[in-house]
C-alpha cells in the first residue's frame, strides 16, 4: 500500500486530468479519476485512480490501475452497406453531407455500439461476431451475460436461447435440454418446439457447442429443419460454427480489440436464488468482479440491466462501475399508459443516482401534426434531466419498406425504405443528442458518426 500511495502521489503532483472527470461520491467520500496523464509523457499512457476521504479533506489511495494501452490503429472497414443506404436517400443537405464522407479514413467511435457483435450477418455473441463488430469501428461491444449450470458466466442474449442460437439439438447435449425437441404436427397445426438453457449444461459442455444465426423453423419435423429458418434478409454465410465465449473470454478479446465493454446482466430464467444459494446480488457482483480481475478500469465498462435493482446495487456497492450503469427500459409496446409510466419514472431514476438510460429507439420519437418525426416527450424530459441516452437497436428490422416494425413502431407511417434509417439516425443524434446507439451492423453507424465528428 505504501508503494501504491507513493506512486499515486507522484502521479497527482505531475499530472493533468479534466476537472469534470474527477468524480466525487459524497455518500462514501470517495474520488475517482478515470483518466490521469503524466505531464510531459508523450506515450499517451494514463492511469485510473481511486481515493478515499479519510478526515479533514485528507485522502488515502485505494487503487492505481494503468488504463489499457491503445492498440495499433485499426483499419476500420464499414463495408458497402452505408454507401447503399446513403445512395437511396432522397435529395437533401444531409444526403449531400453523407456523400461527401465516402472517402474518409474511418476510425472507431464510441457512438457505434456492437449489438451482440454484428448479428445482422454473424451468429450473435460469438468471437467472429465480436471481431466483425470491431472491424466495422464499434467503440463499445456487448456481451449479454448469463450463467451455466455450474454458475460460470457466458455470453448469451437469454439464458434459454441455445435451441435457436446454437447446434445443441444436433448434439448429445440436446437430451439435457429443459424441453427436448418436439416436431411439428401438421395434422393438429402444432408448431415444433424446444427449450435449451445455459443452466441445463456445464460451462465445458457449453464451450463444445457451435453458434449459429438466431432462428428456428416452426414447421420443422426434424432437428435439421428446426435449426434452419434464418430470415432471408440475414445470411448463413458465416454460420458454419461460431465460437461461443465466456464472459471472461469476451473481456480479454475486447481488451485485445481495444474497445470498451457494455455487458448486460440478463434476467435469469431459473428461480433465484439459484439452487437456493446463488442470489441476484451475487450474480451482479460476479459480473463486475470479472472486470476487476482482468484489470479493466471502470471507465471502460458500461454495465446494463433491465432490472433497476441491479443498477442500484452497482451504484451503491461498486460506485466506479455504477457511474456508467445503463438502465434499460423494458417497455415493449406503443401504449400511452406505458409510455407515460416510463416518462414519469425518469426523475426517480435520477434521484437513485442513475446517469445513463437505454430506451428502445421508438420511445425517443413521435410524429407531429405534419407526420414528421420529432423527439418524443420522453426524450425531451430525459435530456432536460441530464440523463445520457444510449438507445437500441439499428439494423435489426429487416427491410423497412413496410414501416420498419417494432423498432420504429411509434413512427411506422413515416418509414418507407431502408435509407430512412439514416434520417432516423440523424434525428436521434442531432435533435435528441444520444450518446450512442446499438446496431446489428455497426458499419452503418460508424460511417454516420465519422461523417458527423461523433
Amino acid at each position: 500500500m505504501r508503494v501504491l500511495t507513493l506512486l499515486a502521489l507522484s502521479l497527482l503532483t505531475s499530472s493533468t486530468f479534466a476537472q469534470d472527470e474527477a468524480i466525487y461520491y459524497p455518500e462514501t467520500g470517495a474520488v475517482h479519476i478515470p483518466k490521469l496523464q503524466v505531464l510531459g509523457d508523450s506515450s499517451g499512457k494514463s492511469y485510473s485512480i481511486d481515493l478515499k476521504n479519510t478526515q479533514d479533506s485528507n485522502f488515502s489511495v485505494t487503487s492505481v490501475v494503468p488504463n489499457m494501452s491503445t492498440a495499433p490503429g485499426r483499419n476500420v472497414q464499414v463495408g458497402p452497406r452505408p454507401y447503399f443506404l446513403v445512395e437511396g436517400m432522397q435529395a437533401s443537405p444531409l444526403k449531400t453531407q453523407l456523400e461527401q464522407c465516402g472517402n474518409l479514413a474511418f476510425r472507431k467511435t464510441d457512438f457505434s455500439v456492437g449489438h451482440r457483435g454484428a448479428g445482422l450477418q454473424f451468429p450473435e455473441h460469438t468471437k467472429e461476431s465480436y471481431m466483425a463488430s470491431a472491424r466495422m469501428g464499434a467503440g463499445l461491444i456487448e456481451c449479454d451475460v448469463t450463467f451455466t449450470k455450474d454458475k460460470q458466466l457466458v455470453c448469451r442474449h437469454s439464458q434459454c436461447d441455445l435451441h435457436t442460437t446454437t447446434n445443441i439439438l444436433d448434439t448429445p447435449l440436446g437430451a439435457k435440454c429443459s424441453t427436448p425437441f418436439t416436431p411439428a404436427d401438421p395434422a393438429t397445426g402444432k408448431a415444433a418446439s424446444a427449450k435449451c438453457c445455459t443452466s441445463d449444461i456445464t460451462y465445458s459442455e457449453f464451450k463444445s457447442l457451435c453458434g449459429k444465426m438466431d432462428a428456428s423453423n416452426p414447421q420443422a419435423t426434424t432437428v435439421a429443419q428446426y435449426l434452419g429458418g434464418t430470415p432471408n434478409w440475414r445470411t448463413d454465410l458465416y454460420s458454419s460454427c461460431g465460437t461461443l465465449m465466456s464472459h471472461a473470454e469476451s473481456i480479454q478479446l475486447f481488451k485485445q480489440l481495444d474497445v470498451k465493454m457494455i455487458p448486460e446482466l440478463k434476467a435469469a430464467s431459473v428461480t433465484m436464488p439459484y439452487e437456493g444459494t446463488y442470489t441476484q446480488e451475487q450474480y451482479a457482483q460476479q459480473m463486475i468482479d470479472e472486470y476487476k480481475a482482468a484489470g479493466v478500469p471502470a471507465s471502460q465498462v458500461f454495465p446494463q440491466s433491465f432490472n433497476l435493482a441491479d443498477i442500484v446495487y452497482w451504484i451503491k456497492n461498486e460506485p466506479s462501475f455504477g457511474l456508467q450503469a445503463l438502465f434499460l427500459d423494458e417497455i415493449d409496446t406503443f401504449d400511452a399508459a406505458k409510455i407515460a409510466a416510463s416518462t414519469t419514472q425518469l426523475p426517480d431514476l435520477v434521484a437513485k443516482g442513475v446517469k445513463y438510460i437505454g430506451p428502445p429507439t421508438w420511445l425517443l420519437v413521435s410524429l407531429d401534426s405534419n407526420q414528421h418525426i420529432v423527439p418524443s416527450d420522453y426524450a425531451i424530459k430525459a435530456k432536460a434531466l441530464g440523463l445520457n441516452i444510449i438507445t437500441w437497436t439499428l439494423e435489426r428490422s429487416g427491410l423497412l419498406k413496410t414501416g420498419g416494425g417494432w423498432y420504429y413502431q411509434s413512427v411506422n407511417s413515416a418509414i418507407h425504405n431502408d435509407s430512412d434509417a439514416m434520417e432516423f439516425l440523424n434525428l436521434l443524434a442531432k435533435d435528441i443528442g444520444i450518446k450512442g446507439i446499438f446496431s446489428d451492423w455497426p458499419g452503418t453507424v460508424t460511417y454516420y458518426a465519422n461523417c458527423m465528428g461523433l
